[in-house]
């Protein structure tokens, strides 16, 4: 198998939209945390995105979960896949790290001892 597109295998393709969709819940959320704690104004935003927030993690864990067992990535990858759905937009990293090392390819030869 050649050089494989990272959109060739679903594993692959809900962990980018899951990276992508858990960054953009934590800015709903600072957002939302931002107008509840130093403009005082509601607590709207965090009630929202809060929840959504909350979901969309476990959406990330799931996805990296599969993608890990999919593509037979080492402890380390999924540890430092899992630890970056804690900080803030660090999934989109972690997203960009996997995919500059192989990681959601399907011909891992090349990328194992990344």
């Amino acid at each position: 198998m050649s050089d494989v597109n990272v959109a060739t295998h679903p594993s692959a393709k809900l962990f980018k939209i899951a990276a992508i969709a858990e960054a953009i819940s934590w800015i709903g959320l600072l957002t939302g945390m931002f107008f509840k704690w130093v403009v005082k104004s509601s607590e709207i935003g965090v009630k929202i995105f809060g929840p959504i927030h909350g979901g969309v993690f476990i959406f990330f864990v799931v996805s990296c979960l599969w993608v890990a067992f999919t593509h037979k990535w080492s402890a380390k990858h999924l540890v430092l896949g899992l630890l970056s759905s804690i900080p803030p937009l660090a999934t989109l990293w972690f997203e960009k790290y996997a995919e500059r090392h192989g990681l959601l390819r399907r011909d891992r030869q090349s990328a194992v001892a990344g």
